[in-house]
């Protein structure tokens, strides 16, 4: 329990570090590196040509999904030619035109969910150019889309998104990657271009060992909330993960990005008005950043608990089961950093594990799932806040009717305008989840590797984490045919870009109307009361939608292994 205590207290204070910067770069303040970077920025913006004016949402949204659909296309074409391509001493061939497409969209899309296994179906080639450039493409085109949404709501200009762009990736992306990539060297982890080895194994059999860029991905993979691996087994293989040192990295690579977004959003809010002095967040970001650490506590609380609960068909058994759910666990990292481990990855939508989801307790599925669903407890780097502002916004809107006050959020009345595009966004992220795991029920139920209740688990949790581009997955599942490619691809892009599309243009929406001053008619949204209602609205909404499938699938297994 202290270990878990004092990680997340880390990273509690290194959001406030980061989330500092974060908005200083992105509102063009002064940092102490601007000798450094300014340069750099204003060669890359001499030779892109950069047109650095103010766009519209409809524009910075127009060339977001142009800039991420041209990244998309060359990795696509890489994974389709890598066969005929130099740098693959292993020979792997080219991947299949569905497993290619899908490969593409989920990488583009933040989701980075895998069909394969990264060391025998992708090149070295592939995984150092069109897996890698897709991971930075997508965590940072995510990132401006938050820092365009979150100035909006505070009556700036949305920004440039090359600028943006350009400005995240070399101040804060980049540099991490390259200090986080060193330390994972020191410790261990793999960084290489070198054909696979051969070992003779403890049963005189010889075994192919893969090597790779693999320090070069795990840094950019939990750093930009993306997930995808070099290996199969992900961060439970020690080449990705050999020590707890890497593993506490790597869960505080996970949260730093999506948590420092909030606390820039909180200084923006803060400072909209001049001489506001020092604050950490400012109220407003509090309350926000209290919402999604609430309820990112509830789901770990849930995964510790059940994961320290043995599986009730051992009992009879005579076994030492004091330490919990070790199935599929590493024992380096033990029930407790394995507990966490899932907690984050889901909450945070990041997707790796170091840890098998399909071995955990029915109730730990029950909670991962349910934090993807919800995908607003910090969520991507960036959709998790512009997810937890639709709920805000929705908050606001329904209290302030049921009490007579003016439905307004940071000065901007809510309009009928906004409030369609907002459940628009809200009944499209339930609507994939649902509505594809019925047709994997009808069309894919041979998929699944387990009867019952942990078979509609499996295909639950597959269309979830597509939806949610969150990327992780109950492996039990044979998910690399024609079916599970196309259907996850189309959850993946509708999950991110029909959203993130919808989003700024309910922040353009807001940006276009006048900021009015507050009133004893406008209801208070920084006190601990609108937290807690807050908090509320999301649960009920993932009550009204999500609670009869959780009920049909985790919740029923529970019931039938512990009573």
């Amino acid at each position: 329990m202290l270990e878990i205590v004092v990680i997340l207290l880390i990273s509690f204070i290194l959001s406030l570090i980061f989330g500092r910067y974060l908005y200083k770069i992105t509102n063009f303040k002064k940092t102490i590196f601007d000798f450094i970077f300014n340069p750099i920025d204003d060669l890359i913006y001499k030779i892109c040509t950069v047109d650095r004016k103010n766009m519209t949402w409809k524009q910075y949204s127009l060339h977001l999904c142009i800039f991420n659909f041209l990244a998309a296309i060359f990795s696509f074409v890489i994974f389709l030619l890598q066969d005929r391509i130099f740098l693959n001493p292993n020979s792997i061939k080219s991947m299949p035109l569905d497993l290619s497409l899908n490969t593409a969209i989920s990488f583009i899309t933040n989701t980075n969910l895998q069909h394969y296994s990264g060391e025998n179906a992708l090149s070295l080639f592939s995984q150092s150019t069109g897996i890698l450039l897709t991971m930075f493409v997508s965590g940072v085109s995510g990132c401006c889309a938050c820092m365009a949404f979150c100035r909006a709501f505070c009556g700036m200009q949305m920004g440039n998104y090359y600028e943006d762009f350009t400005r995240i990736m070399t101040r804060l992306v980049l540099p991490l990657s390259f200090i986080i990539s060193l330390i994972f060297i020191s410790q261990g982890v793999v960084q290489n271009y070198d054909s696979n080895f051969h070992l003779i194994t403890l049963e005189n059999k010889i075994q192919a060992v893969a090597t790779g860029p693999v320090a070069a991905i795990e840094s950019i993979k939990h750093l930009g909330t993306n997930g995808g691996g070099f290996f199969g087994a992900n961060s439970s293989m020690p080449f990705e993960n050999p020590n707890a040192l890497t593993n506490l990295i790597q869960i505080l690579s996970m949260m730093l990005i999506p948590s420092s977004c909030v606390v820039a959003f909180g200084l923006m809010i803060h400072h909209r008005k001049e001489n506001q002095g020092f604050v950490l967040m400012g109220k407003q970001g509090g309350v926000i950043f209290g919402a999604m650490s609430l309820i990112f506590l509830i789901s770990l609380i849930i995964i510790y608990h059940a994961e320290t609960m043995p599986n009730p068909n051992l009992s009879s058994l005579d076994l030492n089961q004091t330490s919990g759910n070790l199935e599929g666990k590493e024992l380096r990292f033990g029930t407790n950093l394995s507990s966490l481990f899932s907690a984050v990855t889901t909450a945070f939508t990041t997707g790796s594990v170091n840890n098998m989801h399909d071995s955990l307790n029915p109730l730990s599925i029950g909670a991962t799932m349910l934090n993807m669903m919800l995908n607003v407890a910090f969520g991507g780097d960036g959709v998790g806040l512009m997810n937890m502002m639709i709920y805000v916004i929705l908050c606001v809107f329904i209290c302030a009717l049921m009490i007579g006050r003016t439905p307004e959020f940071l000065g901007k009345k809510i309009e009928s305008k906004q409030m369609k595009l907002i459940a628009l966004a809200i009944l499209i992220h339930p609507l994939l989840i649902l509505v594809l795991s019925a047709l994997g029920v009808i069309f894919a139920k041979d998929s699944i590797s387990n009867p019952s209740f942990h078979g509609l688990a499996q295909i639950l949790y597959e269309f979830t984490s597509a939806t949610a581009n969150n990327g992780s997955g109950l492996e039990g599942l044979k998910d690399n045919n024609l079916f599970w490619n196309l259907s996850t691809a189309f959850a993946m892009f509708c999950g991110r870009y029909l959203i993130l599309i919808i989003q700024l243009a309910i922040a353009g929406s807001f940006l276009s109307q006048k900021t009015q001053e507050n009133n004893t008619n406008t209801l208070k949204t920084d006190t601990l009361t609108f937290m807690f209602v807050l908090i509320c609205i999301v649960y009920i909404f993932a009550a009204l939608t999500f609670f009869p499938v959780l009920t049909l699938s985790s919740v029923a297994e529970y019931l039938s292994l512990w009573h």
